[in-house]
């Protein structure tokens, strides 16, 4: 993900932009929809789907999610550790609670504040039990002294566990208390009696009475002399190996067929090390200096694995090619794929994993061309980095395959990387600007495939003209002037839709200009991993519906080479709380197209051409504009893997109803072909938690020839039809 070193210019998420350092409302960028009309073609609408012509398969890797551990995309959404700081990162006291993260995704974690005064709980820096330093709380007598954490949902009935890490004088006596309600019976208590100089692990167990948004924890000591508290956990008992069984239930059923993790800008000052050994509690805490962040590191490698295997996908894992080092990442390949009689394979085994995690996929670096990224260098010297950790990951383990980190001129314009590395706005092939084909030329034969990303920007296109007038001395800085190169666009409905799917096809129009400069390409059979996207500055709701739905379009036109993509993020496809999640808008779409959408693309054509572009072609703006030939509904058609049925896909991305005839060539349909429409009662319409459901997906069967299907507005049909025989 991208960021600034000091002025954020461009930030993404699922719902926030970051424009000039300030985070804007969604809805103080929303489009502005053109009211009038979309044009009509000159004669009836036509799609001919010839099945005769069936393209690479879609992948189950083409529904793809990435995963970043930043804010609650893993904690909190994902991990079911109910306490933050469990292991006192941050100092004990009664200071206010403050933000942290990016602009983008700020995230208030809960304090740890004191009972009893802030003078009588010191940071304990000599006997810590794990990081810099754990609390230490002087007793007073009768008076209760101690810590608590307040914020907690609880349900009633629920069954909560963990362990608090103790240690402290004879005279000590904590207790350990749920607490639900302002009355003395709303509390269960756990009480310790018998403390000692050294830390030991108390198990702790609570059923809350009631539901509640605002439970807390308390550790309270009576007596004389001081205890120390070295970590505390709190879990609901329904978790599934430390992880939620409500949202990771929702995530394995859109059979996202891949996650990409751990990041990320994470990645970038991440040692993997500080995240793995079977005692989470010993793992010390860091600081995430790319999102100013504290890691608690309950999360690693091997819980990570866990999650993949409880999501029914394989980790695509990304390995540290900031700060990190060859020798790192190659160490990492040994500690998940290799057996118990390599040195780290038997540590993993010792941390309870005796079997190899056969990880396949595995991408170095994370946006190593981005001014931001930690570890950041110049093309000509990173390659050699690159190089250095394909050799040393290979010889590990020859049969992984290599993502190497790409970015195509349209990535190195939009972010202003082609301008701090040669002064023009626009990057042009061959040129230092040109980092994918930089590694195409320097690194062949150390990478299987080439990563890319892209985010846009709602109610915002790239100017090339204002990118190129922003004045700076060529290497002065590494930031940018705020909102770089972007200006408001008042946009129609099918442009602002088609605003996302117009990066793929910049990154397709790209791919066969490398083609062309680098023919082994298609003999090495290199592929192209989009592995991370999405549209910012906009809410999850039927308008983002359609869009996404045009980008998936998009990218089924290009299975030739484009076999993996990444949705930012995983957690995006949720509207979640502490304790409920659905799907929003978005996650109800992958689910539609994954369960209803065939696997086998076939060539659609049709009789009304997309209109040329009305910017400047480079930026943002591809020499065509991304959809199928059937302008203003875009069309894509896969046959299934058994080739049984025909499916096809049709977007009305517009405010008024469109007919269009389907021409089915190559083969013969019969039975009662059915349909599944997603749709709502407006643009705005949206799944949000606690709320009636506004998106609605149902079937039906096809009551109109399929001659003269009328496709009503907002709408995404997906059509089955069954195949009795070759025409």
């Amino acid at each position: 993900m991208k960021r600034s070193s000091r002025r954020t210019f461009l930030k993404k998420s699922a719902g926030a932009v970051v424009a000039g350092g300030a985070l804007l409302h969604p809805d103080a960028l929303s489009v502005t929809t053109a009211s009038a009309a979309v044009p009509a073609p000159a004669g009836p609408l036509e799609a001919t789907i010839d099945v005769r012509k069936v393209g690479e398969p879609i992948t189950k890797y083409m529904y793809g999610m990435f995963l970043e551990q930043l804010a609650d995309l893993v904690y909190r959404s994902l991990w079911s550790e109910m306490l933050d700081d469990r292991k006192f990162y941050f100092p004990v006291n009664s200071a206010p609670e403050k933000k942290m993260g990016p602009r983008f995704r700020r995230m208030r974690l809960r304090k740890w504040r004191p009972v009893g005064g802030d003078q009588f709980v010191v940071m304990d820096k000599d006997n810590p039990y794990v990081g810099e330093h754990s609390p230490r709380i002087t007793l007073g007598g009768a008076t209760a002294r101690g810590i608590q954490q307040s914020g907690l949902a609880l349900q009633k009935g629920k069954v909560y566990t963990g362990r608090a890490i103790l240690a402290g004088t004879p005279g000590a006596k904590v207790k350990v208390s749920l607490v639900w309600g302002t009355g003395a019976g709303d509390r269960q208590t756990v009480t310790v009696s018998h403390l000692r100089s050294d830390y030991a692990k108390f198990p702790l167990k609570f059923t809350a009475q009631t539901n509640t948004e605002d439970g807390r924890l308390e550790i309270l000591g009576t007596g004389q002399g001081s205890f120390h508290i070295g970590t505390v956990s709190l879990m609901p008992t329904d978790n599934i190996d430390g992880w939620r069984p409500d949202t990771t239930r929702l995530l394995r059923e859109l059979n996202s067929g891949f996650y990409r993790l751990p990041g990320g800008n994470f990645i970038s000052d991440h040692n993997w090390r500080d995240a793995i050994g079977r005692d989470r509690d010993k793992r010390a805490p860091t600081w995430d200096y790319a999102w100013h962040f504290m890691q608690p590191n309950d999360v690693g490698m091997d819980e990570f694995m866990t999650l993949c295997k409880l999501l029914n996908v394989e980790p695509y894992v990304t390995v540290n090619a900031g700060l990190g080092e060859a020798d790192s990442a190659a160490a990492l390949v040994e500690y998940t794929n290799g057996s118990v009689h390599t040195r780290l394979g038997a540590r993993r085994a010792a941390n309870g994993h005796p079997e190899p995690y056969h990880v396949k996929f595995w991408d170095i670096g994370n946006e190593m061309y981005g001014f931001w990224q930690i570890g950041h260098t110049y093309l000509r010297y990173y390659v050699l980095k690159h190089n250095a950790f394909a050799k040393a990951m290979r010889k590990v383990d020859p049969s992984i395959t290599l993502v190497a980190c790409g970015a195509m001129p349209d990535e190195m314009t939009v972010t202003g990387n082609a301008l701090l590395t040669t002064g023009q706005s626009q990057a042009k092939y061959g040129s230092e600007a040109d980092w994918t084909g930089g590694m195409l030329a320097k690194c062949w034969g150390n990478f299987d495939g080439i990563a890319e990303h892209w985010y846009c920007r709602s109610g915002m296109r790239y100017d090339l003209n204002v990118g190129n007038r922003d004045p700076f001395p060529l290497g002065s800085t590494t930031t940018l002037p705020s909102n770089y190169g972007y200006v408001p666009v008042k946009e129609s409905l099918v442009d602002w839709a088609r605003r996302p799917s117009n990066r793929v096809r910049l990154k397709s129009e790209a791919w066969h200009e490398y083609q062309k400069r680098f023919p082994a390409m298609k003999d090495k059979k290199v592929f192209l991993a989009i592995d991370e996207w999405a549209y910012t500055g906009t809410r999850p709701n039927l308008k983002l519906a359609l869009c996404y739905a045009l980008v998936f379009h998009e990218m089924f036109r290009h299975t030739d080479f484009l076999k993996m993509s990444a949705f930012t993020f995983g957690i995006s496809c949720l509207d979640f709380n502490s304790t409920e999640a659905i799907y929003n808008s978005t996650g109800q779409l992958f689910k539609f197209y994954r369960e209803h959408f065939g696997t086998l693309p076939v060539e659609v054509t049709g009789n009304s051409p997309q209109p040329a572009p009305k910017w400047p072609v480079g930026g943002d703006q591809p020499k065509v504009n991304a959809g199928s030939p059937t302008y203003p509904l875009d069309v894509s058609a896969a046959l299934t893997s058994d080739r049984k049925f025909l499916t096809v896909a049709i977007v009305n991305p517009t405010e008024s109803a469109h007919k269009i005839a389907l021409n089915i060539e190559g083969v013969k349909v019969g039975g009662k072909p059915s349909v599944w429409q997603m749709t709502g009662a407006s643009l705005d319409a949206a799944d949000v938690l606690g709320q009636k459901p506004q998106i609605e997906i149902r079937e039906n069967q096809i009551r109109e020839a399929v001659s003269a299907l009328t496709i009503a507005p907002i709408r995404i049909n997906i059509y089955a039809f069954e195949l009795v025989g070759m025409a």
